[in-house]
């Protein structure tokens, strides 16, 4: 089979040694890469080594090998384009349609998917203009990945930062197994909720769960790749933020809840796929629990922690918000699962079985998807991202 093609733009930006990584992580797992950089991306890296680890000559100008009509055939070509990184200048370029060298005029002539990851200073990607250019080509279709927060030029740290190439690669690689399919999800903010809380006992202990986020970060990653701006709230799961979401960490459920609220002020859709504790210590003792010879411990009481799902479904911030809700059951999986639907009047309810080898900590997962209006949606044993791809298109259809 012939390999996908990929068009790897790169803009003249210092985050641009770090397409490198990405280039390395495209050709190992079986695309075949062609490097479009900009004149100043070659004052960062140079030409030599993009040809080096492409295999394919590297040009910036319309005037190379000009009978092979270049600036035409390399998108109409591609099966993907990603620019990484894309600069504040690329990306008004690419949004107002210019096309003064080969990388732009090969994004006018693509008709594949297009995935854009900006890197510039937080005061150049807050401006009005940029905000406005980045709402111009997601409303096109494309896909802007949000920067990173973190470690800028100089002294300087904020929102900006290029993505993990290994994150960026996971964008791409979603992006490509939806093929010609329109990142559906584009102009929606979604507010996803991953891991498990820890209730605090003392200084060293906590209440807590085996829960290990993966399937929010692949609901997450997947929703990126669809276009929409995620929040994910996280609480305790140690996983690299996932390229283009708006991290939010958390530990305890009450502080779960809090940034759920918040975030969902303005979101289309609600994910809650964290792991939320249902009790809480009533006390904290601020001091270590001593083990006393001869004696046993004090029982320690318990209090219920907010239903968060409930509250978010109960009272939505958006006229047609969705709420996803998760449902981890140990026996009458479906029968419980219909009950806690009907009980949190959410929209759907994904419903699977849970124990100690069973789902947490897996890379699969195996589902149920219960709908309020009646539909089931069986989802056989399989990657935790086949598993998000059914959910958002559950979500997408609903909302039109």
């Amino acid at each position: 089979m012939d390999k996908p093609k990929v068009v790897l733009g790169v803009s003249g930006g210092i985050a641009a040694y770090k397409a490198c990584e990405l280039l390395r992580r495209l050709t190992e797992s079986g695309h075949d890469v062609r490097v479009v950089p900009t004149e100043s991306a070659l004052h960062f890296v140079g030409a030599a080594t993009w040809s080096a680890l492409s295999g394919h000559p590297v040009s910036t100008g319309v005037w190379d090998a000009v009978h092979e009509v270049p600036h035409v055939r390399i998108g109409q070509q591609a099966d993907l384009v990603v620019v990484a990184p894309a600069t504040a200048d690329m990306l008004a370029k690419a949004a107002h349609g210019l096309a003064d060298d080969l990388l732009t005029n090969t994004l006018l002539t693509a008709r594949c998917p297009v995935v854009f990851a900006p890197a510039m200073h937080t005061e150049m990607w807050e401006h009005p203009a940029t905000r406005e250019n980045v709402a111009t080509l997601r409303r096109r279709g494309a896909v802007v990945i949000e920067p990173a927060v973190g470690r800028l030029t100089g002294v300087d740290t904020g929102k900006g930062r290029l993505p993990d190439p290994a994150e960026i690669f996971e964008v791409c690689r979603r992006v490509l197994a939806r093929g010609a399919a329109a990142p559906d999800l584009v102009g929606r903010h979604v507010v996803i909720s991953a891991g498990g809380t820890r209730e605090p006992l003392d200084p060293v202990r906590f209440l807590g769960n085996r829960s290990s986020g993966k399937q929010g970060y692949a609901l997450a990653r997947t929703a990126v790749a669809r276009g929409a701006r995620v929040t994910l709230v996280e609480a305790n799961t140690g996983l690299p933020d996932p390229s283009g979401a708006d991290v939010v960490r958390v530990g305890t459920a009450t502080q779960l809840r809090e940034a759920v609220l918040t975030a969902a002020r303005d979101a289309d859709v609600v994910v809650m796929a964290a792991a939320v504790a249902d009790f809480r210590p009533a006390e904290y003792a601020t001091g270590k629990i001593k083990k006393k010879d001869g004696k046993e411990p004090a029982p320690v009481a318990l209090v219920r922690n907010p239903d968060i799902l409930a509250e978010v479904a109960a009272d939505r911030a958006v006229p047609g918000q969705l709420v996803v809700g998760f449902a981890a059951e140990t026996d009458d999986v479906l029968a419980h699962g219909r009950e806690k639907l009907r009980r949190k009047g959410c929209d759907l309810l994904v419903v699977n079985e849970v124990g100690e080898r069973k789902t947490f900590g897996s890379e699969e997962n195996e589902a149920v998807v219960l709908g309020a209006d009646g539909t089931e949606t069986p989802v056989p044993h399989g990657p935790k991202e086949a598993l998000a791809d059914i959910v958002w298109d559950l979500v997408a259809a609903r909302l039109g």
